[in-house]
């Protein structure tokens, strides 16, 4: 009997959080995972072998973009052809600048932040289309996003300008993989609210500087922020959606 081909699925971010929840989610034994985080999680490990899956863990830190998006171009390219049944990538990954008017932040913060949550996606996604465009096989890059890009708020103007920026990329990048042959199906999708450290980060702040910590706060209090897990089973859910990258721009709790 012929063996199945697995289904490669290239994760950033994945050592904390939803991108955490989402590596452990996609340990499967038709499944090929590679995930890019500064710390690989050994205990993950154990797990996709375990269950049959292969899993690659690259010690990155993307804020220093261009190495990671060589390593996964060099990493493709050696592997002459696809191998697998479909082939994804996900950009997880961001990082928060501290709470307060950019002024107050430090330029090598502001910087490493924009590198990570907007620089890196676009050189991720560069490499990927790059090494994987003669693939005749569904390809699919998904970009985390957040209801940020999509509504201002007082002292995050860095990560609310890299998440909109997240959006507009894949929608001029749906454009273009549309025109190709084997063209990838694109979408930034916003995930909800998640109780993750980024939450804890908010709603550490001060109130003096960030006039919208009640707000956060107060989603706590109601039990209103999701879990990991359930996000993460969301985002994958909406992943294999036969209408995913019907809208480019897309929120987790669309109908």
């Amino acid at each position: 009997m012929p063996t199945r081909l697995p289904h490669l699925y290239i994760l950033t971010g994945a050592s904390r959080g939803m991108g955490a929840a989402m590596a452990e989610q996609l340990l499967g034994a038709d499944h090929e995972l590679v995930c890019l985080s500064r710390h690989p999680d050994e205990g993950l490990a154990q797990r996709a072998a375990s269950q049959g899956c292969r899993c690659h863990q690259w010690a990155m830190d993307l804020s220093e973009p261009l190495a990671a998006a060589e390593r996964l171009q060099q990493w493709l390219d050696a592997r002459q052809g696809p191998g697998c049944a479909s082939a994804t990538l996900i950009n997880n990954a961001a990082a928060l600048t501290r709470i307060g008017p950019i002024d107050a932040c430090a330029a090598t913060e502001l910087s490493a932040a924009l590198r990570v949550s907007l620089e890196a996606p676009m050189l991720l996604s560069a490499a990927f289309l790059r090494a994987t465009r003669t693939w005749a096989v569904p390809k699919r890059v998904l970009n985390i996003s957040s209801g940020l890009g999509r509504r201002a708020m007082a002292a995050q103007a860095g990560y609310c300008a890299a998440k909109a920026g997240l959006d507009h990329f894949t929608r001029a990048l749906a454009l273009d993989e549309a025109r190709q042959t084997h063209g990838a199906r694109v979408v930034s999708l916003a995930p909800g609210v998640i109780d993750t450290d980024m939450q804890a980060h908010l709603r550490a702040g001060d109130p003096a500087t960030f006039p919208d910590r009640a707000n956060f706060v107060g989603l706590k209090d109601r039990g209103e922020l999701a879990s990991p897990q359930q996000a993460a089973q969301s985002v994958l859910a909406y992943l294999q959606r036969s209408d995913f990258g019907h809208q480019p721009v897309a929120d987790v709790r669309d109908a």
